[in-house]
């Protein structure tokens, strides 16, 4: 086998483990900033997501988005990977299966378990925004819906040779086609559940419910930055030296100037460093870079971090002022961070770096058109899993259920739910929602 096959089959794979790994920071980062009598159902939550979307994605979601069909979805490859394996890959080796895929040289299955671990990640994001009220069998439901449906079919947009890619609209590793997908569809879930309980007073104020682990919600946020080394520098599934390198130092620095932007804006507006908010600056910014990092220099990059930051902090303020509850930030991070990144890419992207591809963006003198394009795939995208989600959500809600009882919310998920306590020795002194 031909050498550079091998080595960049190595690659990929190596970057789709790291990735996996991410699920282990989504967990901490969620059980950290939700109270302990929650604990047990997110990192139960977050551990079975993936054995769905496992499942999901190589059952029906695979082929909806990777194989052959039209501007809308798949139609080849369906119920269970099928097709040729040929590695290097060829165009006349995928033509008729998996055409989209033709351009990258490593095994059929290499590159269905590189994407297998976007679309759990698309679906661990709801898992935050929905926490500490959502029956478990109810989100199980949805997330297996998302990622057989709902992710693969906008994904097939942008990745899968649809419509949206024949537009001219770019998002390399996946602000929009993985983030803004799990922030849109969280949005929904949130907007069916309502806050939880004593969230918000009778008279509009705002009751802080602080997580019951910083520790631990710090020690995931780490684990998801690292994991992001395998996220954006793995999405060129190749092992090109200078591509991934680059790509290594933008993600390094958004995060970086997402994290400190976050923390001074926070410390301007609320008097303190909020911890909070620096760990979510960071995630800011490893989303706000994600469909850039390929395209836009260092320099850019550390700019589209510190905005990122920024947006974060306004935008968990402004969540709280509309009253939509989301207890990890996810819907601010995810969202705001996922729409930004997907623009910065119009807005800074430079030729030089991947020619023939994005071409320049507008601050670099390529016009409007970059930016538009940008415009019509965040809102084509938004759009409809908002619609979807949403629709999803309320069936659910009319079939089985979607909130767990009043009783079970204050005693807490994790007895209600599962008969379980995270920290059975500890006593707890918790006598409010």
């Amino acid at each position: 086998m031909d050498t550079k096959v091998v080595i960049d089959t190595v690659w990929v794979l190596l970057a789709a483990m790291l990735v996996f790994f991410m699920n282990l920071g989504f967990a901490l980062v969620e059980s950290g900033f939700a109270r302990a009598k929650n604990t047990v159902n997110i990192i139960s939550k977050n551990f079975v997501v993936f054995a769905v979307a496992t499942i999901a994605f190589l059952v029906i979601g695979w082929g909806i988005m990777y194989g052959d069909g039209n501007g809308f979805m798949g139609l080849k490859g369906l119920f269970f990977i099928g097709g040729a394996d040929n590695s290097p890959a060829t165009a006349e080796a995928y033509q008729g299966v998996y055409s989209a895929l033709s351009w990258t040289g490593v095994p059929l299955l290499a590159k269905f378990f590189f994407q297998l671990v976007f679309a759990g990640t698309a679906a661990t994001i709801v898992s935050g925004a929905v926490a500490e009220r959502i029956k478990y069998v109810s989100f199980i439901v949805f997330s297996f819906i998302l990622v057989a449906f709902i992710y693969p079919i906008v994904g097939h947009w942008v990745w899968g040779g649809g419509w949206l890619a024949e537009l001219g609209f770019f998002d390399f590793a996946g602000s929009t086609v993985v983030h803004s997908v799990g922030a849109w569809a969280a949005l929904a879930g949130v907007l069916v559940l309502g806050p939880r309980i004593g969230k918000y007073g009778k008279d509009g104020s705002v009751r802080a419910i602080p997580g019951h682990n910083m520790t631990s919600a710090m020690t995931g946020c780490l684990i998801l930055w690292f994991g992001w080394f395998g996220f954006n520098p793995g999405s060129t599934m190749a092992a090109d030296p200078e591509a991934i390198s680059r790509i290594m130092v933008t993600t390094n620095v958004s995060a970086a100037a997402g994290a400190l932007a976050a923390t001074f804006l926070a410390w301007r507006l609320l008097g303190k460093p909020d911890i909070g908010m620096t760990i979510n600056g960071a995630l800011a910014g490893l989303v706000g870079i994600t469909a850039s990092c390929a395209y836009v220099s260092v320099g850019s990059s550390l700019v589209i971090g510190a905005l990122s930051g920024l947006l974060i902090v306004v935008g968990v303020l402004f969540l709280d002022k509309v009253k939509w509850d989301d207890p990890v930030g996810a819907i601010a991070v995810h969202g705001m961070g996922g729409i930004f990144g997907t623009l910065a890419v119009g807005l800074f992207a430079q030729d030089k770096f991947m020619p023939g591809t994005t071409g320049n963006g507008l601050f670099f003198g390529g016009g409007f058109t970059p930016v538009l394009n940008q415009l019509i795939g965040i809102g084509a995208v938004g759009a409809a899993v908002f619609a979807v989600s949403l629709a999803v959500w309320l069936g659910i809600k009319a079939t089985m259920g979607i909130r767990v009882s009043a009783e079970e919310e204050i005693e807490g998920l994790d007895i209600g739910e599962h008969g379980n306590r995270a920290y059975p020795d500890f006593v707890q002194t918790e006598t409010v929602a």
